[in-house]
Protein backbone atom coordinates (compact mmCIF):
# COMPACT_ATOMS: atom_id res chain seq x y z
CA UNK A 1 0.00 0.00 0.00
CA UNK A 2 0.98 3.63 -0.82
CA UNK A 3 3.19 5.38 1.74
CA UNK A 4 0.59 8.09 3.98
CA UNK A 5 -0.07 10.92 1.21
CA UNK A 6 -1.70 13.63 4.00
CA UNK A 7 -0.09 17.01 3.67
CA UNK A 8 1.57 16.37 0.49
CA UNK A 9 1.57 18.27 -2.67
CA UNK A 10 0.50 16.60 -6.09
CA UNK A 11 3.76 18.20 -8.00
CA UNK A 12 4.85 14.61 -8.39
CA UNK A 13 1.77 12.82 -8.58
CA UNK A 14 0.73 9.54 -6.26
CA UNK A 15 1.32 6.56 -7.91
CA UNK A 16 0.21 2.63 -6.92
CA UNK A 17 3.25 0.74 -5.47
CA UNK A 18 2.24 -2.04 -7.84
CA UNK A 19 1.24 -2.57 -11.39
CA UNK A 20 1.55 -5.32 -14.21
CA UNK A 21 3.77 -4.52 -16.61
CA UNK A 22 2.45 -4.62 -20.02
CA UNK A 23 4.03 -5.14 -23.31
CA UNK A 24 4.37 -2.08 -25.61
CA UNK A 25 2.68 -4.09 -28.46
CA UNK A 26 0.11 -4.36 -26.31
CA UNK A 27 -0.33 -0.74 -25.82
CA UNK A 28 -0.20 -0.30 -29.42
CA UNK A 29 -3.05 -2.58 -29.84
CA UNK A 30 -5.20 -0.96 -27.45
CA UNK A 31 -4.87 2.53 -29.21
CA UNK A 32 -4.92 1.43 -32.96
CA UNK A 33 -1.15 3.13 -32.62
CA UNK A 34 1.67 2.35 -35.03
CA UNK A 35 4.89 0.85 -33.43
CA UNK A 36 8.19 1.44 -34.46
CA UNK A 37 11.25 -0.75 -33.77
CA UNK A 38 9.06 -4.06 -34.24
CA UNK A 39 11.66 -5.75 -32.86
CA UNK A 40 11.47 -4.43 -29.63
CA UNK A 41 7.61 -5.07 -29.06
CA UNK A 42 8.44 -7.25 -25.83
CA UNK A 43 9.35 -3.97 -23.96
CA UNK A 44 7.33 -3.72 -20.84
CA UNK A 45 5.93 -0.66 -19.69
CA UNK A 46 5.22 -0.16 -15.83
CA UNK A 47 4.10 3.45 -15.59
CA UNK A 48 2.88 6.33 -17.83
CA UNK A 49 3.81 10.27 -17.41
CA UNK A 50 3.62 13.32 -19.84
CA UNK A 51 6.40 15.19 -18.04
CA UNK A 52 10.47 14.14 -18.06
CA UNK A 53 11.04 15.46 -14.82
CA UNK A 54 8.65 12.94 -13.41
CA UNK A 55 9.63 9.54 -15.55
CA UNK A 56 10.67 6.52 -13.66
CA UNK A 57 12.45 3.55 -14.85
CA UNK A 58 10.17 1.77 -16.98
CA UNK A 59 7.77 4.88 -17.72
CA UNK A 60 6.27 5.58 -21.20
CA UNK A 61 6.85 9.13 -21.72
CA UNK A 62 3.70 10.76 -23.06
CA UNK A 63 5.49 13.74 -25.82
CA UNK A 64 2.27 15.74 -26.81
CA UNK A 65 2.36 18.24 -29.48
CA UNK A 66 1.95 22.05 -27.39
CA UNK A 67 1.50 25.55 -28.81
CA UNK A 68 4.62 26.36 -28.33
CA UNK A 69 7.37 23.40 -28.30
CA UNK A 70 6.91 19.55 -29.05
CA UNK A 71 6.80 17.38 -25.92
CA UNK A 72 9.17 15.30 -28.27
CA UNK A 73 12.01 17.97 -27.20
CA UNK A 74 12.35 16.48 -24.44
CA UNK A 75 12.08 12.64 -25.54
CA UNK A 76 16.25 12.68 -24.50
CA UNK A 77 15.98 13.69 -20.73
CA UNK A 78 12.72 10.99 -20.17
CA UNK A 79 14.91 8.69 -21.96
CA UNK A 80 17.80 9.49 -19.76
CA UNK A 81 15.34 9.51 -16.72
CA UNK A 82 14.29 5.38 -17.64
CA UNK A 83 11.05 5.89 -20.15
CA UNK A 84 11.65 2.76 -21.91
CA UNK A 85 9.06 3.67 -24.85
CA UNK A 86 7.44 6.90 -25.97
CA UNK A 87 3.62 7.90 -27.64
CA UNK A 88 3.97 10.27 -30.06
CA UNK A 89 2.59 12.00 -32.96
CA UNK A 90 4.49 11.76 -36.77
CA UNK A 91 6.36 14.99 -36.17
CA UNK A 92 7.34 14.36 -32.30
CA UNK A 93 8.82 10.44 -34.05
CA UNK A 94 11.40 12.23 -35.96
CA UNK A 95 12.82 13.27 -32.61
CA UNK A 96 13.16 10.01 -30.77
CA UNK A 97 16.43 7.79 -30.49
CA UNK A 98 16.89 4.87 -28.49
CA UNK A 99 13.39 3.18 -27.24
CA UNK A 100 10.24 1.83 -29.31
CA UNK A 101 7.76 4.78 -29.97
CA UNK A 102 3.89 4.36 -30.70
CA UNK A 103 2.80 6.60 -33.17
CA UNK A 104 -0.55 7.94 -33.50
CA UNK A 105 -2.10 10.99 -35.06
CA UNK A 106 -3.93 12.33 -32.02
CA UNK A 107 -2.16 11.28 -29.00
CA UNK A 108 -3.86 13.20 -26.42
CA UNK A 109 -7.25 11.55 -27.24
CA UNK A 110 -5.62 7.91 -26.83
CA UNK A 111 -3.16 8.45 -23.46
CA UNK A 112 -6.12 8.22 -20.99
CA UNK A 113 -6.73 4.61 -22.29
CA UNK A 114 -3.52 3.95 -22.70
CA UNK A 115 -2.51 4.70 -18.90
CA UNK A 116 -5.66 2.71 -18.44
CA UNK A 117 -4.34 -0.16 -19.62
CA UNK A 118 -1.10 0.21 -17.68
CA UNK A 119 -2.59 0.93 -14.14
CA UNK A 120 -5.11 -2.20 -14.68
CA UNK A 121 -8.18 -0.03 -15.85
CA UNK A 122 -8.50 0.99 -12.17
CA UNK A 123 -12.48 2.62 -13.05
CA UNK A 124 -13.51 -1.22 -13.41
CA UNK A 125 -13.01 -1.21 -10.13
CA UNK A 126 -14.49 1.78 -7.96
CA UNK A 127 -17.58 3.48 -8.61
CA UNK A 128 -16.61 6.81 -10.15
CA UNK A 129 -19.74 9.75 -9.76
CA UNK A 130 -18.31 12.45 -12.42
CA UNK A 131 -19.98 15.81 -11.98
CA UNK A 132 -19.63 18.65 -14.49
CA UNK A 133 -21.23 22.06 -15.16
CA UNK A 134 -20.44 26.01 -14.79
CA UNK A 135 -21.02 26.26 -10.75
CA UNK A 136 -21.64 23.50 -8.33
CA UNK A 137 -19.51 20.87 -9.57
CA UNK A 138 -17.41 21.45 -6.47
CA UNK A 139 -20.39 21.27 -4.04
CA UNK A 140 -22.21 18.31 -5.51
CA UNK A 141 -19.38 16.43 -5.42
CA UNK A 142 -18.63 17.12 -1.28
CA UNK A 143 -22.15 16.51 -1.15
CA UNK A 144 -22.00 13.02 -2.81
CA UNK A 145 -18.50 12.27 -0.89
CA UNK A 146 -20.25 13.10 2.29
CA UNK A 147 -23.79 10.77 2.00
CA UNK A 148 -21.43 7.96 0.87
CA UNK A 149 -19.10 8.17 3.74
CA UNK A 150 -22.05 8.43 5.84
CA UNK A 151 -23.16 4.93 4.00
CA UNK A 152 -20.00 3.83 5.11
CA UNK A 153 -18.15 3.68 1.57
CA UNK A 154 -14.42 4.51 1.90
CA UNK A 155 -14.16 7.24 -0.66
CA UNK A 156 -11.77 9.61 -2.78
CA UNK A 157 -12.40 12.81 -4.08
CA UNK A 158 -11.07 14.69 -6.94
CA UNK A 159 -11.68 18.13 -7.53
CA UNK A 160 -10.86 22.23 -7.36
CA UNK A 161 -10.16 22.84 -3.69
CA UNK A 162 -8.70 18.74 -2.60
CA UNK A 163 -7.94 15.55 -3.73
CA UNK A 164 -8.73 12.74 -1.27
CA UNK A 165 -7.77 9.22 -0.95
CA UNK A 166 -9.22 6.94 1.86
CA UNK A 167 -9.29 10.34 4.30
CA UNK A 168 -5.27 11.30 3.01
CA UNK A 169 -5.56 14.83 1.80
CA UNK A 170 -3.66 16.16 -1.28
CA UNK A 171 -3.65 19.94 -2.46
CA UNK A 172 -5.07 19.69 -5.41
CA UNK A 173 -3.52 21.87 -9.15
CA UNK A 174 -6.55 20.84 -11.60
CA UNK A 175 -9.59 20.56 -10.79
CA UNK A 176 -9.26 17.50 -13.39
CA UNK A 177 -5.67 15.63 -13.36
CA UNK A 178 -3.59 15.17 -16.54
CA UNK A 179 -4.86 11.90 -17.94
CA UNK A 180 -1.93 9.33 -16.68
CA UNK A 181 -2.25 10.95 -13.15
CA UNK A 182 -5.40 10.50 -13.17
CA UNK A 183 -5.65 6.86 -13.93
CA UNK A 184 -2.28 6.56 -11.29
CA UNK A 185 -4.68 8.24 -9.25
CA UNK A 186 -7.50 5.95 -9.35
CA UNK A 187 -5.05 3.12 -9.14
CA UNK A 188 -3.71 3.99 -5.82
CA UNK A 189 -7.55 4.30 -4.55
CA UNK A 190 -8.18 1.17 -5.70
CA UNK A 191 -4.93 -0.62 -3.65
CA UNK A 192 -5.97 1.68 -0.59
CA UNK A 193 -9.28 -0.17 -0.70
CA UNK A 194 -11.63 2.95 -1.63
CA UNK A 195 -14.92 2.27 -3.20
CA UNK A 196 -16.28 5.09 -4.78
CA UNK A 197 -14.92 8.42 -6.03
CA UNK A 198 -16.90 11.65 -6.48
CA UNK A 199 -15.02 13.84 -8.81
CA UNK A 200 -15.43 17.38 -10.67
CA UNK A 201 -15.19 17.08 -14.24
CA UNK A 202 -14.07 20.14 -16.09
CA UNK A 203 -14.50 21.46 -19.40
CA UNK A 204 -10.66 21.22 -20.14
CA UNK A 205 -10.76 17.78 -18.86
CA UNK A 206 -13.15 16.33 -21.40
CA UNK A 207 -11.58 18.42 -24.22
CA UNK A 208 -8.08 17.68 -23.44
CA UNK A 209 -8.87 13.95 -23.04
CA UNK A 210 -8.06 14.04 -19.20
CA UNK A 211 -11.00 11.57 -18.35
CA UNK A 212 -10.05 9.71 -21.48
CA UNK A 213 -9.77 5.72 -20.39
CA UNK A 214 -12.31 6.47 -17.23
CA UNK A 215 -15.72 4.58 -16.48
CA UNK A 216 -18.44 5.59 -14.58
CA UNK A 217 -21.17 4.78 -12.87
CA UNK A 218 -22.66 8.09 -12.76
CA UNK A 219 -22.32 11.43 -14.47
CA UNK A 220 -24.13 14.61 -13.20
CA UNK A 221 -24.68 18.13 -14.52
CA UNK A 222 -25.19 21.09 -12.78
CA UNK A 223 -25.89 23.78 -14.50
CA UNK A 224 -24.32 26.15 -17.84
CA UNK A 225 -23.32 29.93 -17.56
CA UNK A 226 -20.52 31.95 -19.14
CA UNK A 227 -17.05 31.30 -17.92
CA UNK A 228 -13.84 30.01 -20.13
CA UNK A 229 -14.38 31.90 -23.01
CA UNK A 230 -10.88 32.12 -23.22
CA UNK A 231 -11.08 28.46 -23.83
CA UNK A 232 -14.00 28.06 -25.77
CA UNK A 233 -14.62 30.05 -28.89
CA UNK A 234 -18.59 30.44 -27.50
CA UNK A 235 -20.78 28.99 -25.19
CA UNK A 236 -22.01 26.18 -27.74
CA UNK A 237 -18.70 25.03 -28.18
CA UNK A 238 -18.50 25.19 -24.34
CA UNK A 239 -21.72 23.28 -23.85
CA UNK A 240 -21.11 20.48 -26.34
CA UNK A 241 -17.69 19.82 -24.43
CA UNK A 242 -19.45 19.69 -21.31
CA UNK A 243 -21.99 17.33 -23.18
CA UNK A 244 -19.08 14.78 -23.68
CA UNK A 245 -19.86 13.28 -20.11
CA UNK A 246 -23.07 12.22 -21.64
CA UNK A 247 -22.04 10.00 -24.50
CA UNK A 248 -22.31 7.01 -23.39
CA UNK A 249 -19.23 6.74 -20.50
CA UNK A 250 -21.32 7.04 -17.83
CA UNK A 251 -24.09 4.09 -17.01
CA UNK A 252 -26.33 6.25 -15.31
CA UNK A 253 -26.90 10.39 -16.65
CA UNK A 254 -28.49 12.78 -13.61
CA UNK A 255 -28.86 15.98 -15.38
CA UNK A 256 -30.83 19.60 -13.81
CA UNK A 257 -33.05 20.53 -16.63
CA UNK A 258 -33.26 24.08 -14.29
CA UNK A 259 -32.54 26.35 -17.33
CA UNK A 260 -31.90 26.24 -20.85
CA UNK A 261 -29.27 23.65 -21.49
CA UNK A 262 -29.74 20.62 -19.31
CA UNK A 263 -32.81 19.92 -21.50
CA UNK A 264 -30.45 19.28 -24.33
CA UNK A 265 -28.87 16.52 -22.26
CA UNK A 266 -32.39 14.30 -22.00
CA UNK A 267 -32.06 10.88 -23.39
CA UNK A 268 -34.95 8.59 -22.30
CA UNK A 269 -33.21 6.99 -19.33
CA UNK A 270 -31.92 10.64 -18.28
CA UNK A 271 -32.78 11.14 -14.65
CA UNK A 272 -34.10 14.46 -14.44
CA UNK A 273 -33.40 16.95 -11.46
CA UNK A 274 -35.54 20.54 -11.06
CA UNK A 275 -36.57 23.06 -8.72
CA UNK A 276 -38.46 25.48 -11.57
CA UNK A 277 -40.46 22.65 -12.89
CA UNK A 278 -41.63 18.72 -13.48
CA UNK A 279 -38.84 16.50 -13.45
CA UNK A 280 -37.91 12.72 -11.56
CA UNK A 281 -36.77 14.74 -8.56
CA UNK A 282 -38.16 18.04 -7.46
CA UNK A 283 -37.95 20.31 -4.15
CA UNK A 284 -41.15 21.55 -1.98
CA UNK A 285 -41.44 23.39 1.11
CA UNK A 286 -38.25 25.46 1.25
CA UNK A 287 -37.42 27.19 4.08
CA UNK A 288 -34.69 28.76 5.32
CA UNK A 289 -33.52 30.00 9.03
CA UNK A 290 -32.41 33.23 9.82
CA UNK A 291 -29.01 32.33 9.77
CA UNK A 292 -29.06 30.85 6.07
CA UNK A 293 -29.50 26.98 6.75
CA UNK A 294 -32.45 25.50 5.17
CA UNK A 295 -35.06 22.72 4.99
CA UNK A 296 -36.57 21.14 1.69
CA UNK A 297 -38.52 17.77 0.97
CA UNK A 298 -36.81 16.48 -2.23
CA UNK A 299 -39.55 13.93 -4.09
CA UNK A 300 -38.42 11.53 -6.32
CA UNK A 301 -40.10 8.72 -7.99
CA UNK A 302 -42.36 6.03 -6.94
CA UNK A 303 -42.92 8.31 -4.35
CA UNK A 304 -40.15 8.84 -2.58
CA UNK A 305 -39.83 11.99 -0.14
CA UNK A 306 -36.61 12.86 1.46
CA UNK A 307 -36.98 15.59 4.19
CA UNK A 308 -33.33 17.19 3.95
CA UNK A 309 -31.72 19.86 6.32
CA UNK A 310 -28.75 21.33 4.59
CA UNK A 311 -26.36 24.03 6.47
CA UNK A 312 -25.55 26.03 2.79
CA UNK A 313 -27.68 28.69 1.72
CA UNK A 314 -28.79 29.82 -1.74
CA UNK A 315 -31.68 28.16 -3.40
CA UNK A 316 -29.00 26.93 -6.22
CA UNK A 317 -27.85 24.58 -3.31
CA UNK A 318 -31.13 23.29 -3.26
CA UNK A 319 -30.53 22.66 -6.96
CA UNK A 320 -27.36 21.21 -5.92
CA UNK A 321 -28.62 19.07 -3.11
CA UNK A 322 -31.10 17.49 -5.20
CA UNK A 323 -28.77 16.53 -7.50
CA UNK A 324 -26.88 14.79 -5.40
CA UNK A 325 -30.05 13.01 -4.11
CA UNK A 326 -30.75 12.36 -7.34
CA UNK A 327 -27.45 10.44 -8.01
CA UNK A 328 -27.09 8.30 -5.15
CA UNK A 329 -30.79 6.89 -4.99
CA UNK A 330 -30.38 6.04 -8.51
CA UNK A 331 -27.33 4.18 -7.31
CA UNK A 332 -29.30 2.74 -4.03
CA UNK A 333 -27.94 4.47 -1.50
CA UNK A 334 -29.86 4.58 1.62
CA UNK A 335 -32.50 7.51 2.16
CA UNK A 336 -30.96 8.04 5.40
CA UNK A 337 -27.04 7.67 4.46
CA UNK A 338 -28.08 10.84 2.39
CA UNK A 339 -30.23 12.84 5.38
CA UNK A 340 -27.05 12.33 7.36
CA UNK A 341 -24.28 13.49 4.76
CA UNK A 342 -26.28 16.52 3.26
CA UNK A 343 -26.93 17.49 7.12
CA UNK A 344 -23.12 17.36 7.92
CA UNK A 345 -21.57 18.43 4.60
CA UNK A 346 -19.25 21.14 4.60
CA UNK A 347 -17.68 22.73 1.91
CA UNK A 348 -13.99 24.78 1.94
CA UNK A 349 -14.98 28.24 0.25
CA UNK A 350 -18.42 27.94 -0.68
CA UNK A 351 -20.76 30.22 1.02
CA UNK A 352 -18.30 29.47 3.85
CA UNK A 353 -18.92 31.79 7.31
CA UNK A 354 -16.75 33.38 9.20
CA UNK A 355 -17.99 33.95 12.93
CA UNK A 356 -15.85 35.75 15.41
CA UNK A 357 -18.89 36.52 17.20
CA UNK A 358 -19.56 39.74 15.38
CA UNK A 359 -22.85 41.10 14.80
CA UNK A 360 -23.20 40.98 10.76
CA UNK A 361 -22.62 38.07 8.74
CA UNK A 362 -19.34 37.19 6.93
CA UNK A 363 -19.23 35.30 4.16
CA UNK A 364 -16.34 33.93 1.76
CA UNK A 365 -17.54 31.87 -1.55
CA UNK A 366 -15.53 31.25 -4.69
CA UNK A 367 -18.18 32.56 -7.48
CA UNK A 368 -16.02 33.99 -10.21
CA UNK A 369 -18.09 34.26 -12.90
CA UNK A 370 -21.47 36.81 -13.98
CA UNK A 371 -24.08 33.98 -12.59
CA UNK A 372 -22.24 32.71 -9.67
CA UNK A 373 -21.73 36.08 -8.54
CA UNK A 374 -25.77 37.07 -8.98
CA UNK A 375 -26.84 33.37 -6.85
CA UNK A 376 -24.65 33.70 -3.91
CA UNK A 377 -25.31 37.67 -3.83
CA UNK A 378 -29.51 36.99 -4.09
CA UNK A 379 -28.66 34.28 -1.57
CA UNK A 380 -27.43 36.38 1.07
CA UNK A 381 -29.98 38.94 -0.07
CA UNK A 382 -32.93 37.06 0.79
CA UNK A 383 -31.81 36.55 4.65
CA UNK A 384 -30.02 40.04 5.40
CA UNK A 385 -31.75 42.57 7.19
CA UNK A 386 -29.19 45.13 6.66
CA UNK A 387 -26.82 46.19 4.11
CA UNK A 388 -24.93 43.68 1.30
CA UNK A 389 -21.30 44.75 1.19
CA UNK A 390 -19.27 42.51 -1.38
CA UNK A 391 -15.66 42.22 -2.32
CA UNK A 392 -14.73 41.40 -5.63
CA UNK A 393 -11.85 40.73 -8.62
CA UNK A 394 -11.50 39.09 -11.40
CA UNK A 395 -8.64 36.79 -12.20
CA UNK A 396 -6.34 37.65 -15.11
CA UNK A 397 -4.97 35.55 -18.05
CA UNK A 398 -9.00 34.27 -18.03
CA UNK A 399 -11.81 35.24 -20.13
CA UNK A 400 -11.80 38.91 -20.37
CA UNK A 401 -15.49 39.59 -21.64
CA UNK A 402 -16.50 38.17 -18.30
CA UNK A 403 -14.84 41.22 -16.36
CA UNK A 404 -17.49 44.03 -16.57
CA UNK A 405 -20.20 41.39 -16.34
CA UNK A 406 -18.91 40.39 -13.16
CA UNK A 407 -18.61 43.96 -11.94
CA UNK A 408 -22.65 44.41 -12.92
CA UNK A 409 -24.03 41.83 -11.36
CA UNK A 410 -22.11 42.70 -8.09
CA UNK A 411 -23.19 46.48 -8.80
CA UNK A 412 -26.88 45.87 -9.12
CA UNK A 413 -26.88 43.09 -6.03
CA UNK A 414 -24.31 45.41 -3.46
CA UNK A 415 -25.40 48.06 -1.45
CA UNK A 416 -21.32 48.98 -1.57
CA UNK A 417 -18.90 47.12 -3.67
CA UNK A 418 -15.45 47.01 -3.57
CA UNK A 419 -13.57 46.25 -6.27
CA UNK A 420 -9.97 44.91 -5.81
CA UNK A 421 -7.41 42.37 -6.91
CA UNK A 422 -8.29 38.66 -7.59
CA UNK A 423 -5.20 36.61 -9.28
CA UNK A 424 -4.12 39.28 -11.69
CA UNK A 425 -1.26 36.33 -12.58
CA UNK A 426 0.63 38.21 -16.07
CA UNK A 427 -1.86 41.34 -16.18
CA UNK A 428 -1.44 44.40 -14.63
CA UNK A 429 -4.32 44.82 -12.09
CA UNK A 430 -5.57 48.05 -12.42
CA UNK A 431 -6.58 47.14 -16.33
CA UNK A 432 -8.75 44.29 -14.69
CA UNK A 433 -10.03 46.34 -12.09
CA UNK A 434 -11.20 49.11 -14.80
CA UNK A 435 -13.00 46.35 -16.98
CA UNK A 436 -15.04 45.49 -13.81
CA UNK A 437 -15.83 48.97 -12.95
CA UNK A 438 -16.55 49.95 -16.39
CA UNK A 439 -19.14 47.57 -15.99
CA UNK A 440 -20.35 48.50 -12.47
CA UNK A 441 -20.33 51.88 -13.34
CA UNK A 442 -22.42 51.54 -16.24
CA UNK A 443 -25.68 50.52 -14.39
CA UNK A 444 -27.72 53.40 -13.43
CA UNK A 445 -27.33 55.37 -10.34
CA UNK A 446 -30.86 54.10 -8.33
CA UNK A 447 -30.07 50.42 -9.45
CA UNK A 448 -26.77 50.12 -7.86
CA UNK A 449 -25.00 50.75 -4.73
CA UNK A 450 -22.23 52.91 -3.98
CA UNK A 451 -18.80 51.32 -6.15
CA UNK A 452 -14.94 51.95 -4.57
CA UNK A 453 -11.80 50.68 -5.70
CA UNK A 454 -8.89 49.43 -3.08
CA UNK A 455 -6.57 47.34 -5.20
CA UNK A 456 -4.57 45.55 -2.29
CA UNK A 457 -7.29 42.79 -1.97
CA UNK A 458 -6.59 42.82 2.22
CA UNK A 459 -7.15 46.11 2.36
CA UNK A 460 -10.05 45.93 0.47
CA UNK A 461 -11.30 42.88 2.77
CA UNK A 462 -10.18 45.26 5.99
CA UNK A 463 -12.92 48.31 4.32
CA UNK A 464 -15.73 46.35 3.78
CA UNK A 465 -15.68 45.04 7.25
CA UNK A 466 -14.64 47.94 8.53
CA UNK A 467 -18.47 49.26 6.83
CA UNK A 468 -20.31 46.33 8.04
CA UNK A 469 -23.32 47.35 10.96
CA UNK A 470 -25.37 45.26 13.00
CA UNK A 471 -27.35 43.01 10.45
CA UNK A 472 -25.37 43.69 7.30
CA UNK A 473 -24.10 40.91 5.33
CA UNK A 474 -19.69 41.02 4.14
CA UNK A 475 -19.37 38.46 1.09
CA UNK A 476 -15.91 38.15 -0.08
CA UNK A 477 -16.23 36.76 -3.30
CA UNK A 478 -13.89 35.48 -6.06
CA UNK A 479 -10.87 33.01 -4.52
CA UNK A 480 -12.65 31.15 -2.23
CA UNK A 481 -10.91 28.11 -0.53
CA UNK A 482 -7.57 29.13 -2.10
CA UNK A 483 -4.81 29.71 -0.36
CA UNK A 484 -2.16 32.02 -2.90
CA UNK A 485 -2.75 34.83 -4.95
CA UNK A 486 -0.66 34.85 -8.02
CA UNK A 487 0.71 38.47 -9.22
CA UNK A 488 3.49 38.34 -11.55
CA UNK A 489 3.91 34.82 -11.51
CA UNK A 490 4.45 35.37 -8.20
CA UNK A 491 2.29 33.36 -5.85
CA UNK A 492 2.07 34.71 -2.61
CA UNK A 493 0.53 33.53 0.77
CA UNK A 494 -3.34 34.43 0.82
CA UNK A 495 -6.11 33.42 2.29
CA UNK A 496 -9.53 35.43 2.23
CA UNK A 497 -11.21 33.49 5.02
CA UNK A 498 -7.76 34.49 7.29
CA UNK A 499 -7.84 37.72 5.62
CA UNK A 500 -11.96 37.93 6.65
CA UNK A 501 -10.77 36.40 10.37
CA UNK A 502 -8.06 39.12 10.82
CA UNK A 503 -10.11 42.34 9.68
CA UNK A 504 -13.06 40.89 11.80
CA UNK A 505 -10.77 40.06 14.78
CA UNK A 506 -9.07 43.46 14.09
CA UNK A 507 -12.59 45.61 14.30
CA UNK A 508 -14.03 44.02 16.78
CA UNK A 509 -11.06 44.74 19.37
Amino acid sequence: MPAKLEGKVATAPPRPSRTQPVAVSDLATTVDARLTAPDRAHVQVSGVTLRAQHVRPGDLFAALPGTRVHGADFAAQAVEHGAVAVLTDAEGAEKVRGVPVLVHPDPRAVLGRLAARVYGDPSTKLAVWGVTGTSGKTTTSYMIDSALRAAGRVTGLIGTVETRVAGDRLDSALTTPEAPDLQALLAVMVECGTTDVAMEVSSHALRLGRVGGVGFAVGAFTNLSQDHLDFHPDMEDYFRTKAELFDGRARTEVVCVDGEWGPRLVEDATVTVATTKPADWTATDVTVSATGEQAFTAHGPDGVTLDVRLSLPGDFNVANALLAIACLRSQGVDLDAIRAGLRDVQVPGRMQRVDEGQDFTAVVDYSHKPAAVALALDAVRARATGRVITVLGCGGDRDTAKRPLMGEEAARRSDVLVVTDDNPRSEDPASIRAAMLHGALAVPDDERGEVVEVGDRRRAIEHAVSLARTGDVVVVAGKGHETGQEVAGVVHPFSDVDALTDAIRGATR
